[in-house]
């Protein structure tokens, strides 16, 4: 009697064990997808290098806005010359750091000689991250959207999501539907940032194979058609407006009231050069 009770208690031991590995596996977070009623998040551009003294692409400036408001960083992804992935917007070091050259032409050991600059040109003592570190950091502090740059493959970036079982908190960011579609077959976990701005893009998607479900739709970057975010809520897929540039000057000229706005026609992520402003006022 006492055997099979140890022996149910040990298969009850081992179901639990089983249904914890399967909820811990590599599946999207819930944050990635739309739901009614969920609050707007900002999505910092580059990681919200337009304020003194935090460079882009910089996980110290990752830091500072994660000590002040629950943030995705949209963040860029370049190679060195021997395919070491970096945090990089640009070609070249010229704009944001101390060194100058293609970085693709460098060697990796040289882009960690260099100190990172903000928007403005004021010197840090800052360094330029590698995606590698950039993933360990990120881990239950920030969410991601990984801006992968041309001459990366994806191949690579999937890797180290994959490798970091980053799944939770970090989507790929695609500019076409062919290039959304090696990314699912590269893992079909993984949450793709996709260009849907109309009826159009979205059926190219979706004939690719791509389901609703991986899909966070960026909307464009002019004021939202609410009508069109309604039709992609009601497939479950979230949108992402991007206020960087003109509308983000809109509302730094007429009222920050704007950002309240643009959530109401339906913007539910609003990727922006104005984080910490776009928070407070949705914050109101």
């Amino acid at each position: 009697m006492r055997r099979g009770l140890y022996g149910l208690l040990f298969l009850a031991v081992l179901t639990l064990g089983c249904s914890s590995s399967r909820k811990s596996s590599n599946t999207p977070a819930d944050f990635f997808q739309y739901q009614p009623g969920k609050a707007a998040a900002i999505s910092a551009h580059r990681g919200g290098g337009d304020y003194k003294g935090y460079p882009e692409n910089c996980i110290e400036s990752f830091a500072w806005l994660a000590a002040q408001m629950p943030v995705t960083i949209e963040c860029d992804i370049s190679m060195s010359k021997d395919s070491v992935l970096l945090m990089m917007h640009d070609d070249s070091y010229n704009r944001t750091t101390t060194g100058s050259g293609k970085i693709s032409d460098s060697l990796f050991a040289y882009s960690q000689t260099l100190l990172l600059k903000d928007n403005m040109g004021n010197l840090t003592n800052f360094r330029i991250p590698t995606l590698e570190q950039v993933l360990a950091w990120g881990s239950n502090k920030v969410t991601y959207t990984l801006d992968v740059k041309r001459s990366v493959p994806f191949e690579k970036v999937v890797a180290l999501v994959q490798q970091y079982k980053a799944h939770r908190y970090a989507a790929i960011i695609t500019y076409n539907a062919q290039d959304a579609a090696k990314v699912h077959q590269l893992d079909k976990e993984v949450m793709i940032s996709v260009t849907i701005r109309n009826e159009e893009e979205y059926n190219r998607h979706k004939a690719l194979g791509i389901p609703d479900n991986r899909m966070i739709a960026f909307v464009g970057t002019r004021e939202p058609n609410s009508t069109w975010l309604q039709t992609l809520h009601s497939k479950g897929i979230r949108c992402i407006l991007g206020t960087l540039g003109n509308l983000d000057k809109m509302a730094a000229a007429k009222s920050d009231t704007l950002y309240q706005s643009w959530y109401k026609a339906g913007a539910d992520m609003m990727s922006t050069d104005r984080p910490l402003e776009a928070w407070k006022a949705l914050q109101q």
